[in-house]
C-alpha cells in the first residue's frame, strides 16, 4: 500500500468570494480529512461533531470557539483536538484555509 501524501494542503483547495468550500481529501475507516476554505468573514455557525476532531489552521486567521473557550486569533499552526459533541464556532478573520480531521471509532 501507497503513502497518501499532499505537499501543499492550502493549495488543494481555492478560496470563494465570499462563500465557504469544503472538499474531503482522504477517507478511510479510521479518519475523514476535509479542507475548508472561507472568505473574509464567513462563519461555521455553532455545531457539534458525534466524533473526536482535529483542527488545524493551514492559512489565514480564524476566530475559534471551542466549548465556553474563545480564541480571538489563530494563526497557521494552530493546532487543537475537539471531544465528541464539543460545541464549536469558526469564524474567518481574513481569506482562510483550515483542515478539519475526524477520527472515526
Amino acid at each position: 500500500m501507497q503513502p497518501t501524501t499532499f505537499t501543499d494542503l492550502a493549495a488543494e483547495v481555492e478560496i470563494p468570494a465570499d462563500g465557504t468550500l469544503s472538499r474531503v481529501l482522504y477517507k478511510d475507516d479510521q479518519i475523514r480529512m476535509v479542507v475548508f476554505a472561507f472568505d473574509t468573514g464567513q462563519e461555521l455557525t455553532e455545531h457539534t461533531a458525534a466524533i473526536p476532531a482535529l483542527i488545524q489552521v493551514i492559512r489565514g486567521r480564524f476566530r475559534l470557539t471551542l466549548g465556553d473557550q474563545t480564541i480571538d486569533e489563530t494563526l497557521p499552526g494552530f493546532w487543537s483536538r475537539l471531544p465528541a459533541h464539543l460545541p464549536h464556532s469558526v469564524e474567518a478573520l481574513e481569506p482562510s484555509v483550515l483542515l478539519l480531521t475526524l477520527l472515526k471509532s
